[in-house]
């Protein structure tokens, strides 16, 4: 904040309290939105940001549930266009001020960021204490397909919604009652938007009003010391972290699945020096002609923080000083520094991908930390169409699967992507309420999880019935991208969706958009993580476990792991002998060839 403290000013104890107070309010705040919102992807779903950022756009605090890929600041980078255009002064107490730019915030256009400014003494003039700010996936912004960013087949973004571009919902606390009816004219569901819109503004209000009791009740200078002390600690915790890092630079590649056919390269370098991580994402592929690039403050550099704070601070609450010591460098025009002009509609899709592989790139210098890759995509899946009253629908959902197996544990299944976090479902009982489909099962995918000392986590199949005409989207990654194992770990299998016809016929695809008819099958499955360590060296009652409970079937337990089983459904340890002897020595034989290759 602004005229901070010197360190070391102020009773430790009396800082250490107040963080604790201003680390609560945006969660106290995400529950009242949960609470109050009137979509599933915001009720159930939680696809949202809660935060406090001081009064240059810095992040202070954030939510827990909000995502890893708001992480990268979004809330900050909402208020830094609105200073930007507005200036610091004429956002006054009782302002709210609406973005979803794609210039500045690199998203789809359904993520939209309400700031409010928080002035000392809630006076229109008073000193200016920082932002509190809330980002909500709107369900429906416009656009060429019913829920704006599900759409497949844009070329630019304004055929993906309407843009905001910091314009006041409120004014000296008066509602500006245009900005709402143009909100509702340009969405499909102006009902849940409005709903989701009252209870964004209620949980940026509340959430100023909470930190200005306390800026009254502890004092402004107490309040700004503690704010300076929460970004040095969380500078102090990075530094720790990179400086146990070999000086150096460490390099990855992967590929993605990208548009037509043509897959897209991801190749990072990441440099340790002088106390510095440098992200270099120069190897990333070029702008797609399609919907699957970010701008570069929700791509390039989204992508480099989430992988940072999963590397250097993943126990600690986000704050700005997690990342000053980060430095991303992309050039303009890759998929994720893309144009203004780019349609970004599956901005997030790409983004799990770039992650891993910055990951695998750490994973050189950081061995003990390292994780083999995961299922790696959104796994988007939207069906719409009209329900029998001739009403709209949209239910947009994304896939679970299996993340990678580290040197100590096994993959976590079944979890979003690296960009998701922990994102629970919504549950089955509501969508089959709203929407005319029902699911007719939902269940791991046994042996999809990368062989290993250390297992791969799972992946999923989901299966839908449909009971009238519809379209479903689909926005999959990582088909040509196998999710790599570590040390000698085997990869994860792949993702697809499966459409079968009520009279026969199967498809199965990545993306596009597809017609639905009554009777029709979609089937959903998603990729597993990849597995660490050699499959051999996996205790053999991990292998029988895995059986037991459905994870692995014998076959695959006898080809990738070694483990046979005798008539009686034991352990046969005579053949698990002679079989992990022959997978040591084709491994040997393996590896000596690529070394003579090179």
């Amino acid at each position: 904040m602004s005229h901070l403290p010197p360190a070391g000013t102020q009773d430790p104890i009396e800082l250490e309290i107040l963080r604790h107070e201003i680390l609560s309010i945006p969660n106290q705040i995400e529950r009242n939105i949960e609470r109050t919102a009137f979509s599933p992807l915001v009720q159930e779903y939680k696809d949202y940001a809660v935060g406090l950022v001081d009064p240059e756009g810095a992040l202070v605090a954030q939510s827990r549930g909000s995502l890893p890929i708001f992480v990268a600041n979004a809330l900050g980078t909402g208020v830094r266009e609105a200073l930007e255009i507005h200036g610091a002064e004429a956002l006054r107490h009782g302002d709210a001020v609406l973005t979803n730019s794609a210039a500045t915030l690199g998203q789809h256009l359904n993520n939209v960021v309400l700031s409010t400014p928080i002035r000392e003494g809630g006076a229109a003039d008073g000193a200016l204490l920082g932002f509190f700010a809330v980002l909500v996936h709107w369900i429906d912004v416009g656009g060429s397909t019913p829920g704006s960013s599900t759409g497949t087949n844009t070329t630019d973004v304004w055929q993906e919604g309407l843009q905001l571009p910091s314009v006041r919902l409120l004014q000296g606390g008066r509602r500006n009652e245009d900005v709402f009816r143009l909100c509702a004219a340009n969405s499909r569901f102006p009902r849940l938007l409005l709903g989701d819109l009252e209870a964004q503004l209620a949980g940026c209000l509340l959430g100023r009003d909470m930190v200005l009791e306390v800026a009254a009740r502890r004092g402004v200078p107490l309040l700004r010391a503690t704010v300076a002390a929460m970004r040095r600690q969380a500078e102090a915790a990075a530094a720790t972290v990179i400086a146990a890092i070999p000086p150096g630079e460490y390099y990855a590649e992967s590929v993605l699945d990208g548009e037509a056919g043509v897959t897209v390269p991801v190749g990072v370098a990441v440099r340790v020096r002088d106390g510095r991580l440098t992200v270099d994402l120069s190897g990333l592929g070029p702008q797609m002609a399609g919907p699957s690039n970010a701008g570069r403050n929700g791509g390039a550099v989204a992508a480099a923080r989430i992988a940072a704070k999963y590397v250097l601070t993943p126990d600690e609450p986000v704050n700005q000083g997690d990342f000053d010591r980060l430095t991303v460098e992309a050039p303009d025009g890759t998929f994720l520094t893309a144009r203004p002009d780019a349609p970004i509609g599956g901005s997030g899709n790409t983004i799990p991908t770039v992650v891993d592989t910055i990951l695998r790139a750490l994973g050189e210098a950081l061995p003990d930390r390292a994780a083999a890759a995961h299922h790696g995509t959104y796994g988007v899946h939207t069906l719409f169409g009209r329900l029998a009253n001739g009403e709209l629908f949209a239910n947009l959902d994304t896939a679970t699967g299996g993340w990678g197996a580290t040197a100590e544990e096994d993959g976590a299944f079944p979890l979003r992507s690296n960009a998701h976090g922990d994102v629970p479902d919504i549950p089955v009982e509501m969508q089959e309420a709203l929407y005319p489909f029902l699911l007719l099962g939902k269940a791991l995918r046994p042996d999809s999880g990368g062989p290993g000392r250390r297992r791969g986590g799972l992946g999923v199949e989901k299966t839908y019935r449909i009971l009238a005409p519809c379209k479903v989207s689909l926005k999959f990654e990582r088909a040509q991208c196998p999710p790599w194992g570590l040390q000698g770990g085997g990869a994860g299998q792949t993702c697809f969706v499966e459409i079968r016809r009520a009279g026969g016929e199967v498809l199965r695809r990545w993306k596009g958009t597809y017609a639905l008819e009554p009777g029709d099958t979609l089937r959903v499955v998603s990729g597993g993580g990849g597995g660490y360590g050699p499959p051999w060296e996996r205790e053999p009652e991990r292998v029988l476990a895995d059986i037991a409970a459905g994870y692995v079937t014998p076959g695959h337990a006898a080809e990738a792991y070694g483990v046979l089983l005798g008539p009686d459904g034991a352990l046969d340890r005579a053949a698990t002998e002679r079989r992990r002897a022959e997978l040591r020595a084709t491994a040997r034989h393996d590896d000596a060839k690529g070394g003579q290759a090179a």
